[in-house]
């Protein structure tokens, strides 16, 4: 048992980032033998966001096991407790934004992980041990008043390498119906983070809810990306990408090429989100502000949304929270900052439902780089259910837009708009303009309502679909809404 000073980390560092405790060794042995050694020591109250045990890895080791412990005192009520998160970098580095040395996160999922050559734990990357420095990284997520004893046992097995683990991508492309609309959802989690779904139940879950694409989105690694080709096909196209986890909010960023990882480990004051994004840019891949109103420990989003490609304006089952980021969203686009919706749902397990609610793109074709596109240009919208369906447009007598489009007009020239709405019977249909709400009546037996107006009056028009149902928080439930249609020449910097 080591219990060092150096591994107790007091308010001397209270504030810092991040803090390298002294390096631990290891012994070589004979191949077929193991050694073992725990750590332990004590993070006080007030911890840095990261805190590194550096291990010393000889030569011949082709396994490393890592199996953790730390105490959970009771706490005041409104009061945080420990939590604890762990995940594991190379000899090749832990500087921020190095994924070669980044070999997996597991959070709080998982109470042990393993690393070798031929497999690993889910959220963890199967290659070589090489002789270095390695470290094993600890969050603090939230840390009791009374501090937060932990333990880390690492087991080192020597040995030849196993073959190579061989990763299994899926494909850019599905089976698609040419330019139409296609419906997904682009927040999902699997047992390669905290969710409890394998792989193969997420791909089911996506099928049943009648959905072409999704895409995957880890928490802080992109272990997945190396098992998906198996469960995609010519019906469901898989989109590779993470769940940024950062201390000041969530993104997802969608399309990354198939391993690629993101890092997380800054906050809003340290300035380095725009240098990720326009790496995720590089990549042909999206950034999207995640469920930024939500209340948990580091989930509310806190960096702007300059240079962010959409906004996840609805996560999981209609709430308050995703009713104050409509307002926000709905805001920024009547003062010309128009960033995108999407909808999805952020499903990590029973009885969360997949695809509720999802974003439905009317893209080129059922292919990566199409379904990009169109979230990319607001051209889409979001939907509670496949059963759900709608059309809508802005006309005047020689021109039509779309959803995601600009309708050229006059200031005073005089259009149509038209909404046509299947599968919600009951429902109640709203038109929200930079004025506020404009129409906001019970959707007729066909299912049609039309309103007229012109580009003076509205800079932009957009549509609610909702159900006269009360949830928890809300008066009514969102079943449908889109992002706008522009109206007229561009205002104030807008689309």
């Amino acid at each position: 048992m080591i219990n060092r000073r150096n591994l107790l980390i007091g308010a001397a560092v209270a504030g810092a980032t991040s803090v390298t405790l002294d390096p631990v060794s290891f012994a070589e042995a004979a191949p077929g033998g193991t050694e073992t050694r725990t750590l332990s020591g004590t993070i006080k109250y007030g911890a840095p966001d990261w805190v590194y045990i550096p291990l010393q890895i000889p030569r011949g080791v082709n396994r490393v096991t890592v199996a953790y412990t730390y105490d959970k005192p009771p706490v005041p009520a409104g009061t945080n407790g420990n939590a604890l998160d762990i995940g594991y970098f190379d000899e090749s580095g832990i500087e921020l934004g190095n994924d070669r040395g980044f070999r997996g996160w597991s959070g709080g999922a998982k109470t042990s992980f393993t690393l070798s050559n031929s497999d690993a734990s889910t959220g963890y990357l199967p290659g070589p041990i090489k002789a270095g420095t390695h470290h094993i990284i600890v969050g603090p997520y939230t840390v009791a008043p009374q501090g937060l004893n932990w333990n880390v046992t690492v087991t080192l097995t020597y040995g030849a390498d196993g073959p190579a683990f061989v990763p299994n991508h899926a494909p850019r492309r599905a089976t698609g119906r040419g330019k139409a609309w296609y419906r997904g959802d682009m927040h999902l989690h699997t047992v390669h983070s905290d969710g409890k779904r394998l792989p193969s139940e997420v791909a089911a879950g996506a099928r049943a809810a009648g959905l072409d694409y999704i895409v995957s989105t880890e928490h802080n690694t992109s272990s997945a990306s190396g098992v998906w080709g198996e469960f995609a096909g010519p019906d469901l196209l898989i989109i590779d990408g993470e769940e940024v986890t950062t201390r000041n909010g969530h993104y997802t960023v969608l399309g990354l090429p198939a391993g690629t990882w993101i890092d997380w480990r800054y906050r809003s004051i340290d300035r380095e989100l725009p240098k990720f994004v326009s790496e995720i840019h590089q990549t042909g891949a999206l950034a999207v502000a995640a469920h930024p109103q939500d209340t948990c420990v580091g989930c509310g989003w806190k960096f702007g949304y300059a240079g962010l490609d959409a906004i996840e304006v609805w996560n999981s089952t209609w709430n308050a929270q995703d009713e104050a980021v409509l307002a926000m969203w709905d805001a920024m686009i009547a003062a010309g900052q128009f960033v995108p919706a999407v909808g999805d749902s952020d499903a990590h397990s029973e009885p969360a439902v997949i695809g509720l609610p999802h974003t439905v793109v009317y893209a080129d074709d059922l292919e990566k780089k199409s379904i990009l596109a169109a979230v990319r240009a607001g051209r889409s919208w979001i939907a509670e259910s496949a059963k759900v369906n709608l059309t809508f447009t802005a006309s005047t007598l020689r021109r039509q837009a779309g959803i995601g489009e600009r309708l050229d007009a006059a200031p005073d020239e005089q259009l149509r708009v038209d909404v046509t709405v299947t599968g919600e019977p009951g429902a109640t249909v709203r038109l929200v303009t930079d004025a506020g709400m404009r129409v906001n009546v019970p959707l007729p037996a066909d299912g049609k309502v039309t309103w007229t107006t012109t580009p003076q009056n509205a800079a932009y028009v957009r549509l609610e679909v909702r159900r006269p149902v009360a949830t928890t928080t809300t008066p009514d439930t969102m079943v449908a809404f889109t992002n706008p249609i522009f109206l007229g020449a561009t205002r104030h910097g807008g689309k």
